[in-house]
Formats: C-alpha cells, sequence, structure tokens
C-alpha cells in the first residue's frame, strides 16, 4: 500500500487525521470491551487509508499496550507505509507500527485522545 504526496507537511496532517480517526473509534471499541469484561476486541486497522476496513482481533491487554504510546497505532498485516512508521512488533494478522519523524509523530500524539494537555 503506497500513497505518493505532494505536499508532504500536508499530507503528513491528512496521515496523522486518518490515523487518529480510526485510534478514536477503536477507543469505544476498547471501552465497550473492557465493559464486558472480554478478553480481546475486534479492532478497525489504524492505517493511514481511509478506505481500509480491515478488521483485526487483539487482546485487550495488548491493545492498552500499545495505547501506552501516543505514536503508536494497530494495523493489518501488510499496511505499513514504510516512508513514514516502522514496525515494533508482529502478530499473524496484524502489525504495532510507530509513527517517526518529528512533524507525523507531533500530530498524532496532539490527537491521542488519552494526551495529557499541556500545563
Amino acid at each position: 500500500m503506497t500513497v505518493v504526496f505532494s505536499n508532504m507537511a500536508a499530507s503528513e496532517e491528512r496521515v496523522g487525521e486518518i490515523e487518529s480517526l480510526f485510534r478514536n473509534v477503536n477507543e469505544q471499541i476498547a471501552s465497550a470491551a473492557e465493559r464486558y469484561e472480554v478478553e480481546s476486541a475486534e479492532f478497525f486497522c489504524e492505517c493511514h487509508d481511509p478506505a481500509c476496513g480491515a478488521r483485526v482481533v487483539v487482546p485487550l491487554d495488548e491493545y492498552e499496550t500499545v495505547r501506552e504510546e501516543g505514536t503508536r497505532f494497530l494495523h493489518a498485516t501488510g499496511h505499513l507505509e514504510s516512508d513514514f512508521e516502522r514496525v515494533v512488533a508482529r502478530r499473524p494478522k496484524y502489525a504495532i507500527v510507530e509513527k517517526f519523524g518529528h512533524t507525523l509523530a507531533g500530530i498524532v500524539r496532539r490527537l491521542d485522545p488519552r494526551a495529557k494537555p499541556a500545563a
């Protein structure tokens, strides 16, 4: 999966917004799963493709580990975009990826619903 961007700053903002939108949906899924006290849930792939509808089953404890770092996301296998993210852990059906680069990492941290407000 490759996307060509002409304006990298604008494209990084768009990538951050898309992935953060999927992450926000997954936060709601995780919250509901915790209320029902289940061990895993089916989450949306948090890749940069707005048309992606892939889902991955992830144990809730692993989801929480991913969410401890604002620059990490869940992706279905094969949805890595190596121009701005790297795999930090692989599982059979999904990968945990981390954004790199000052601009994109800052965007996704800012959009993280678990981020602490600046004092």
